[in-house]
């Protein structure tokens, strides 16, 4: 052959040669990684986690602090100065010691004391337990479904974020909501690591932690986790299993977390005063069912939608909520033998929530706190129902079904985002009074630590309570509640100063009946200042808390 002549078998060569280079390139194959993503899905839970944060901090600002989350703030503020056992303080029935506390310490010794703090903390909470519901809902799914069921969580939980009652619920101050990020997170360690042997030991630190915090953690998550393990125990019928050392670890919390209380006690620790609560008379049962559903409705947002933000849109969308909600419990009862650890635990603990909150004196018209982890326990069992651990089909259908979620769950937040910040008279009343040189007054129990928080501590406001009777005069005494005994020590602190309210409690003329006419009254944002040229902690009346102390 000379060169330069073409040669016949060329292009079939070729062919082999291109052939063979097809060949030759690697062959992903289905549920490989893709070289270069394996960072994606942490970037994007970070990304999405920091944009969670800004939205709810910003629903958050559209709902003002009362004095409820205000005296959390000082709590925090006296921990990170100092007094981390809350010495001389007396708190309500459940303290937030273990989680929204901790988170105020962290915040407050960044930031502040300030009224932004208590925002702060509220997003902080509620994007943990937004956090720790999708990881559990994520589990055993992968690609796309992840994303799905993780956007499912999220528009579940976002759904009472479109009216204020739920904005207040939710991010307004610590009340329970903490608590059910404790319990999902014991219910994630039992249902990835059961056979672990740290989680023993971890469970039962995580459930003392609870129980310090909240009651709730005795009262609904102990019960699950002995429940679902006891029938675990049995099914398998065996009793050295990993379920075996979870139910022992849980009974274990009991005991440990009293005998930790104590040693807190006696080191000086706070006084609680006791949850005023028992099993109401079986007659009341019907009306607290009647209750309960009406509690549960306002949860999955207002049904009714008179004050929901996206008006018929939002109350449809919270009816579509409520509904999977629903039918992942139904799913998880059908399918009892085969659903996961955490399945169970999150189906169980939801009866014996509602449960003890329909047979207890508990039930109230608008008081759907003792039942708040229904929320996000029912976000996970919708996501994993609605949601199948693998999306099959073409490219074009997963995406779509992972963007319908994520619409779904920023159409509510969004929505939500637009509704202006609050402008509270607390911080009209503390700007004037820190102009004026008034520094230490009191006041009825919703001005007191709210006035004192808005200023940043520099004027502070203590609450106090007006007894009267046919048998007394009226007479002024310390509030003893979520306060702190030295605020109210004459020889510490000279109150010269009332803040009187005209549309509640206390009106003004209730607080000259005891103390006198005033040396001078001034009218600021709806409230009347009444100014004494004496101290009007010498003249306060001891007074029992509302309730005995635990």
């Amino acid at each position: 052959m000379h060169a330069g002549e073409p040669y016949s078998g060329g292009a079939d060569l070729a062919g082999a040669r291109g052939t063979a280079s097809k060949l030759r390139q690697p062959v992903r194959r289905a549920g490989q990684e893709v070289p270069g993503t394996r960072w994606l899905p942490a970037v994007a839970g970070i990304g999405g986690g920091i944009a969670l944060f800004a939205y709810f901090l910003r629903i958050s600002l559209s709902h003002g602090i009362n004095s409820d989350g205000a005296n959390n703030a000082l709590q925090g503020w006296d921990m990170l100065h100092g007094n981390p056992l809350l010495h001389g303080w007396i708190i309500g029935d459940a303290t937030y010691y273990t989680l929204e506390l901790p988170l105020y310490v962290i915040t407050e010794a960044l930031l502040g004391l300030h009224a932004v703090t208590n925002h702060v903390v509220s997003a902080l909470t509620y994007l943990i337990v937004v956090a720790f519901a999708a990881v559990l809902a994520m589990a055993d799914s992968r690609g796309l479904s992840r994303a799905a069921r993780c956007a499912a969580v999220i528009a579940v939980l976002a759904v009472p974020l479109l009216n204020s009652s739920g904005v207040s619920l939710l991010l307004a101050e610590p009340d329970h909501t903490g608590t059910a990020a404790i319990m999902l997170a014991s219910f994630l360690l039992i249902d990835r690591a059961p056979g672990w042997r740290f989680t023993p030991p971890l469970l039962c630190v995580i459930l003392c932690a609870g129980q310090i915090g909240d009651a709730t953690v005795r009262y609904v998550a102990v019960p699950a986790i002995l429940l679902v393990c006891a029938y675990r125990v049995l099914a398998a019928r065996k009793i050295l299993t990993a379920d075996t050392a979870i139910l022992l670890a849980a009974a274990a919390s009991l005991p440990l977390t009293a005998l930790i209380r104590a040693v807190m006690k006696h080191l000086g620790g706070f006084a609680m005063v006791a949850p005023r609560i028992r099993i109401s008379p079986t007659a009341e049962w019907q009306h607290h069912v009647a209750l309960t559903l009406v509690a549960i409705r306002n949860l999955f947002g207002d049904i009714s939608g008179h004050s929901a933000v996206l008006g018929g849109v939002g109350t449809a969308f919270g009816l579509i909520c409520l509904l999977a909600t629903a039918f992942g419990i139904v799913r998880v009862v059908w399918t009892w033998r085969t659903a996961s650890r955490s399945e169970q635990l999150l189906c169980i603990g939801i009866v014996i929530n509602v449960g003890a909150y329909v047979i207890s004196t508990i039930p109230i018209p608008g008081n759907p706190y003792e039942v708040v982890a229904v929320l996000p326990f029912g976000a996970v069992l919708a996501a994993r129902a609605c949601v199948p651990a693998r999306i099959v089909g073409a490219w074009r259908a997963r995406m779509a079904i992972a963007g319908a979620a994520a619409v779904a769950a920023l159409l509510p937040l969004t929505a939500a985002a637009t509704v202006p910040p609050a402008v509270l008279p607390a911080a009209s009343v503390a700007a004037w009074l820190k102009a004026h040189g008034l520094t230490y007054g009191i006041a009825g129990y919703w001005d007191a630590s709210a006035v004192t928080v808005q200023s940043s501590d520099q004027v502070q406001v203590r609450a106090v309570v007006i007894k009267a009777s046919n048998k007394v005069a009226p007479y002024v005494a310390p509030y003893l509640w979520e306060e702190k005994s030295s605020w109210y020590d004459p020889s510490q602190h000279d109150a010269t100063f009332v803040i009187g309210n005209k549309g509640g409690y206390y009106f003004p003329f209730q607080f000259e009946r005891c103390f006198g006419r005033p040396a001078a009254t001034y009218r600021v944002a709806g409230r009347v200042i009444l100014i004494y040229k004496r101290n009007l902690l010498k003249e306060l009346r001891p007074h029992k808390p509302p309730g005995p102390l635990g």
